[in-house]
């Protein structure tokens, strides 16, 4: 039975980790597997590789075949470097104590250069992070200018329309103050003119007294007049009483003047 080492998709669209599996060649990708010896996180940086190294060395001594991506894995975390370091102990090139020196040399080179890609890594994450910092502070710096800039513009207009404002004040101030001083001086230049004008009433008000005085007599003088016309009423009424028969007095003015006339 041919067996392959190779990796075993999880997790979701956009975000895939993988397991590292032993499992027949014939068996499909997501299938059944022998054995599950690691894990693989491409999604860190660097890549996060949880592994079983002596699983993984066993399982290639066996003549399992690794695929490209779980041969790339398992060279980096150095099982390729053990299985042929110790092929050549066992063909005599070298005893097995040489070969953990190199083993141990090649894994604390790997572990600072892995210590140095994650340095790096930190220090670009930092200097993104100092460059965004950045940016944003120029970003403010230049809003808080804008800002003071327009509250100076407002300040300024502001400052205006009170100067024009007051500037009003004044002239309407002096308008009023002018107004009142041709008021109090037309006052003054007529002030005279009424005395004048006063002066000839005051003097005539005594002829009209002198008049009233004088007509007052006359309103006397004819009531009495008035009162003697109720005494002459009786002496109309007296002789109404011999005129009842009005036929016998129109013959005798008739007759009169015949009379009279023989005498001329």
């Amino acid at each position: 039975m041919a067996t392959k080492i190779r990796l075993q998709r999880h997790g979701r669209k956009g975000y895939a980790y993988y397991q590292i599996i032993v499992a027949d060649s014939r068996a499909p990708r997501d299938g059944k597997f022998i054995e599950r010896i690691g894990s693989y996180n491409p999604n860190t940086n660097p890549a996060t590789i949880d592994l079983n190294f002596e699983r993984a060395l066993y399982w290639l001594q066996v003549g399992a075949q690794p695929t490209d991506t779980a041969r790339m894995i398992l060279s980096r975390e150095g099982v390729c470097l053990k299985k042929h370091l110790l092929e050549g102990v066992k063909k005599g090139a070298f005893d097995e104590a040489a070969a953990e020196a190199k083993f141990e040399a090649w894994i604390t080179e790997k572990k600072h250069a892995l210590q140095a890609v994650k340095d790096n890594a930190r220090e670009s994450l930092k200097a993104v992070d100092k460059a965004r910092l950045t940016a944003e502070k120029e970003v403010n710096k230049t809003r808080a200018e804008e800002v003071a800039r327009k509250r100076a513009e407002i300040a300024a207009e502001a400052a205006e329309a009170a100067k024009a404002a007051a500037k009003e004040a004044e002239e309407a101030i002096a308008e009023a103050t002018g107004t009142v001083e041709e008021t109090a001086e037309e006052a003054v230049n007529d002030a005279p003119a009424a005395e004048v004008a006063a002066e000839p009433v005051a003097e005539a008000a005594p002829v009209e007294t002198t008049t009233a005085e004088e007509t007052t007599p006359v309103v006397e003088e004819v009531a009495p007049a008035e009162e003697a016309a109720p005494a002459e009423e009786p002496v109309a009424e007296t002789p109404a009483e011999p005129e009842a028969p009005a036929t016998e007095e129109t013959p005798k003015e008739e007759e009169a003047p015949k009379e009279e006339a023989p005498a001329e």
